[in-house]
């Protein structure tokens, strides 16, 4: 059965795909199979007929194992908006069981672990009246939080961990992204969150200019998700 973890973000646009990826690639230099799941995405593009997001699309890229897009990403929609909002004018319902059968069909592969990856914040609304939290509390999914190096992150970032183990989740760790490169304080700030949260660090990402995302994996240290 593979070992499978969550990443979810401090917000949106904090790097989560980025990470995920990097964690996969690590993973794969590390001799395991890997698998990416997006279980759901707004603002995606018809291709061959087919709406994609292009983050899942980076998720079955790093992937081990060919799987048809639609086993990485079971509900894309194209506006980029809240995807609670984006289902609703698309006539359709976010299934927490469907969700939770896509996940099962990724495990009944060769692979060794899986990243899911969320959408938004931990606090994703699905409906009116479910988050996709509740999919990860029902699955029992270890938790990797990326953790955006803006202004505003520490309490962002101490939120979340809150919320999530409240929900009785595990922390698996967590993954720095320096997001915006004119941060003030930076190093203080990575300091004092640092010292803040109790979990593993699995990483601290630099800015890195274009070009540079082709060595991110070397900023993760997987060695605390293989105990």
């Amino acid at each position: 059965m593979a070992k499978t973890f969550f990443v979810t973000g401090t917000d949106t646009e904090v790097g989560k795909t980025f990470v995920t990826r990097a964690l996969m690639r690590a993973a794969r230099q590390a001799g395991k199979k890997v698998l990416g799941y997006k279980p759901v995405a707004s603002g995606c593009d018809w291709v061959e007929g087919e709406l994609k997001n292009s983050d899942a699309l980076g998720l079955q890229a790093e992937s081990s194992i060919p799987l048809p897009y639609a086993m990485h990403n079971p509900y894309a929609f194209a506006p980029a908006i809240a995807p609670h909002i984006a289902a609703r004018e698309a006539s359709e319902l976010i299934s927490i069981a469907r969700i939770g059968e896509g996940l099962a069909r990724l495990k009944e592969t060769a692979a060794d672990w899986i990243f899911v990856e969320g959408a938004g914040g931990w606090r994703l609304p699905l409906d009116e009246r479910h988050f996709l939290s509740d999919w990860v509390k029902k699955e029992h999914l270890p938790v990797i939080l990326v953790v955006g190096a803006r202004l505003g992150c520490i309490n962002h970032a101490l939120l979340t961990l809150e919320a999530i183990r409240h929900d009785g989740l595990v922390v698996a760790g967590w993954v720095l992204n320096r997001v915006d490169p004119q941060m003030s304080h930076y190093q203080d700030n990575a300091n004092t969150l640092k010292q803040l949260i109790s979990a593993p660090l699995l990483g601290e990402i630099p800015w890195l200019e274009e070009g540079g995302a082709e060595a991110v994996d070397s900023f993760v240290d997987l060695s605390p998700l293989l105990k």
